[in-house]
């Protein structure tokens, strides 16, 4: 009964929010040109791409919901369900679609957005603070002396405590985060992705507290270190070094990785696109997660700004590049008395290029993961973020 109270309480909760959301947007959804009075969900189909093709702001996608009352949870709607697009409440007139019941499994269900494409940075990468980097038990050796261990194979830990029985993560750093006050008191803070040195280990990627955090123009901020995990491992043996066998592993163990936790529920069963209520000053694109240059739709960028700034899974934000500095060369010709006194004029600063939608989806104290929704051209690091429903 208590799970059964539980689970009211949260869809009473989920409920509550839709209708709010419904309440405001209703009126200003705009739908797609030439969209279909009805739509026929098919296998594929996601929440996102269905609001995407038919309505001018997907992330509006309840006003879908609100003109279709025989779909009584938005999150389980099947191929083969007849949607009506008709930009005005069904369920108000004619045409009008009755509930009824149904008898596929929810296995069927079409995702609110392509949970695949997620899968990596829902169950294996995680930000950590400082303090549980610094005091991570970590591996100190394998089975046998061994260099690499794999599963099956016994490694020893310190630092370690716990019992036998207990199970753990194994995981590798990947890299840590840190923003800089800008030289320009107008410019955004600069955000950094150093990347571990594997000689030195932890001891060089440790933040350290000193003079060279404090600047004329502000104090450098650490954002987190970001972790993944690859595997595992079940304690044997309790002590000063503990011994414990590898369950599960993506890749080799090696001295040095680290031992934590593992994540009871890591991640959100669902993501339901939604325009942020506020969006924070200079929240930008701080990493990729599979390329070097640039990414596109259903590519992962970390973000930087996290829960302490409001940011919640599911938010939906527009993305944008900013404007580059030009030398107007027509109007302020080079040795041209107009150039000679009023240089600054010379340069003219573009406006922000739009370039698409990001979702997120994983919210740390300091950091976020996002989903790159769609895109009209590369997303870059340094990129902005800006409320969907307005223009910088």
């Amino acid at each position: 009964m208590r799970g059964l109270a539980v689970m009211l309480k949260k869809l009473l909760s989920v409920s509550a929010g839709l209708l709010f959301t419904l309440t405001v947007f209703a009126a200003s959804v705009q739908w797609a040109d030439h969209h279909p009075d009805r739509y026929i969900v098919k296998k594929g189909d996601t929440l996102w791409s269905i609001s995407a093709r038919f309505l001018k702001q997907p992330w509006l996608w309840p006003e879908i919901w609100q003109d279709n009352p025989q779909v009584r949870n938005p999150h389980l709607i099947y191929p083969g369900d007849e949607l009506v697009l008709s930009g005005s409440h069904v369920g108000q007139g004619r045409g009008s679609i009755e509930p009824h019941m149904r008898e596929t499994s929810l296995d069927d269900a079409i995702p609110p957005i392509p949970l695949s494409a997620l899968k990596q940075w829902l169950k294996n990468t995680r930000i950590v603070d400082e303090d549980t980097y610094k005091h991570a038990p970590h591996v100190v050796g394998i089975e046998e002396n061994q260099l690499r261990g794999t599963t099956g194979q016994l490694i020893y830990i310190r630092g370690l405590n716990a019992q036998p029985g207990q199970k753990f993560a194994l995981v590798h750093p990947m890299g840590r985060y840190y923003d800089m006050p800008p030289v320009d008191e107008h410019a955004p803070r600069e955000v950094y992705r150093q990347e571990p040195d594997a000689r030195d280990g932890r001891p060089a990627m440790l933040w350290r507290h000193g003079l060279n955090e404090f600047t004329l123009q502000g104090n450098v901020r650490f954002l987190g270190y970001e972790m993944i995990n690859f595997g595992t491992a079940e304690v044997t043996r309790g002590g000063d070094v503990s011994s414990a066998l590898v369950t599960y592993s993506d890749f080799e163990v090696r001295a040095g990785d680290y031992v934590l936790p593992i994540e009871e529920q890591p991640y959100d069963d669902q993501y339901v696109p939604h325009s942020p209520n506020h969006v924070p000053d200079n929240m930008r694109v701080i990493a990729f997660s599979d390329a070097l240059d640039a990414v596109g739709p259903r590519q992962v960028v970390a973000l930087s700004r996290g829960a302490e700034d409001n940011i919640e899974n599911g938010q939906t934000f527009s993305i944008y590049h900013p404007g580059d500095d030009v030398l107007d060369r027509t109007g302020y010709t080079e040795g041209s008395t107009r150039k000679f006194f009023h240089p600054s004029d010379a340069t003219v600063t573009l406006p922000p290029e739009f370039i698409g939608h990001v979702m997120i989806f994983r919210t740390f104290k300091r950091v976020s993961y996002g989903l790159v929704m769609d895109a009209v051209k590369p997303v870059h690091l340094g990129d902005f973020l800006h409320d969907p429903n307005k223009t910088p």
